[in-house]
C-alpha cells in the first residue's frame, strides 16, 4: 500500500513529535523507509497541520481539506476559549499573516514577532488554515516551525467543502482507521462538538452495533470485524499514538489499570507502548543505540524475543532514532 493510501486507511498520524510520525508509519505500513514520507511532503502529495483535537497530524492531500473544514470551527473556539482576544483580533492577526506570507513561508518565530506573540501557547496565526512544509517536521529539521498556508502549498482550497461534509468524511475517517464506536468517541477523537456528529450519523448509511455496555456502536457498512481470537503480532507504538488515547479506551488496546502507569509524569513526554497479542503490556525507550523494554505484566519469552526482533527490525530501518533518543 502506498504512503497516502496507508495515512486514508488509518485516519493520519499524530505528528507533533517528529521521531513519532516514523516510528508510526513504520509500526503499520510494511517496507516503510523514511525516504518515502519525505518524498511524499515534498510532492505535496502527504501534508502536516494542525487538524484533528488541534494537533498537528499528517494526512493526505486528498484527506486534507475535508478534515481542515470539519475541525475548523472547533479550533478556533478553543483559541476564543483559551487565549484572551477577540474574534476581530483573531482575524485580524491571520490577515496579518496571510498577507506576510505571500505566498511563501514564515517560522513559528517569525509569525510570533509579527505578531508581537510570546512563545508557550497556540500563535493567533492558527486562526487560519496553515500548513508545515518541509525539511520542517522530517529528519532534517525535527521542529515544526516552518509554515505555509495551506492554498498556497496545495493550490487548492476547502471552500467548496460544505461543513457537514466535511464531518461526515471525519466520520468515516474514524470508523475506517479504529472500526466501531460511539458518537462520543467520534467527537473525542475528531476533537468536534458531539452534536455535529450526531448529526452526521443520521446522514449517513451506517452499521448499527451493541457495545457489551449497551451502549450503540456505529461503523462502517460491510467493515471486517476480525475473530476476537485472531494473533496480533508484537508491535512498538510511538508517544502519543491515536489508539492509547482516552476515546480509544472502549477497545481495550490500553487496558484501564495500566492507564495511570502509562502517563505517569515520571515518564513525561517520551513514552512509547508497545503491545502484546493487540494490548498495550510496556513501555520501550532507545538506550545507547538499543531499545530497553519497561513490561507491566509478565511477558513470556516467546512474546520478548518477537518484540526483540521487531526492535532490531525499528532500529535497523530508522537509525536516526539512535540520534533522536540523545536529542540530536
Amino acid at each position: 500500500m502506498s504512503l497516502t493510501k496507508a495515512l486514508e486507511r488509518i485516519g493520519g498520524i499524530q505528528a507533533q513529535y517528529t521521531p513519532s510520525t516514523y516510528v508510526g508509519l513504520w509500526s503499520r505500513l510494511d517496507g516503510f523507509e523514511s525516504e518515502q514520507l519525505e518524498r511524499a511532503l515534498q510532492r505535496r502529495t502527504a501534508v502536516q497541520g494542525s487538524l484533528m483535537r488541534v494537533t498537528i497530524h499528517l494526512v493526505s492531500a486528498r484527506d486534507w481539506w475535508p478534515f481542515a473544514v470539519g475541525v475548523r470551527d472547533a479550533r478556533r473556539r478553543y483559541l476564543l476559549r483559551t487565549q484572551k482576544r477577540s474574534e476581530r483580533e483573531f482575524e485580524a492577526a491571520g490577515r496579518k499573516i496571510r498577507e506576510r506570507l505571500g505566498g511563501g513561508t514564515l517560522t513559528q518565530g517569525e509569525m510570533r514577532e509579527l505578531l508581537g506573540e510570546p512563545g508557550g501557547r497556540l500563535s493567533a496565526a492558527t486562526w487560519i488554515d496553515l500548513v508545515r512544509v518541509p525539511p520542517s517536521g522530517t529528519w532534517a529539521r525535527r521542529r515544526a516551525d516552518i509554515h505555509a498556508a495551506a492554498e498556497d502549498w496545495l493550490g487548492t482550497s476547502g471552500d467548496e467543502i460544505a461543513f457537514e461534509e466535511a464531518v461526515d468524511h471525519l466520520v468515516r475517517a474514524r470508523l475506517r482507521g479504529f472500526g466501531p464506536a460511539t458518537r462520543a468517541e467520534i467527537a473525542e477523537w475528531a476533537g468536534i462538538a458531539p452534536a455535529a456528529v450526531a448529526e452526521s450519523l443520521e446522514r449517513l448509511d451506517l452499521r448499527r452495533l451493541r457495545g457489551e455496555d449497551g451502549k450503540e456502536l456505529v461503523d462502517l457498512p460491510r467493515a471486517p470485524l476480525p475473530d476476537p481470537d485472531t494473533p496480533a503480532p508484537p508491535r512498538l507504538l510511538p508517544v502519543w499514538d491515536a489508539v492509547t488515547l482516552k476515546s480509544m479506551s472502549r477497545a481495550g488496546i490500553l487496558p484501564q489499570e495500566y492507564r495511570p502507569r502509562f502517563m505517569n509524569a515520571t515518564y513525561a513526554q517520551s513514552m512509547n507502548a508497545f503491545l502484546v497479542d493487540g494490548r498495550v503490556a510496556g513501555v520501550w525507550k532507545i538506550n545507547d543505540g538499543r531499545v530497553e523494554f519497561d513490561p507491566f505484566e509478565k511477558v513470556d519469552r516467546a512474546a520478548m524475543r518477537e518484540l526483540h526482533d521487531e526492535a532490531e527490525r525499528l532500529v535497523g530501518a530508522l537509525p536516526q532514532l539512535t540520534s533522536a533518543a540523545r536529542g540530536g
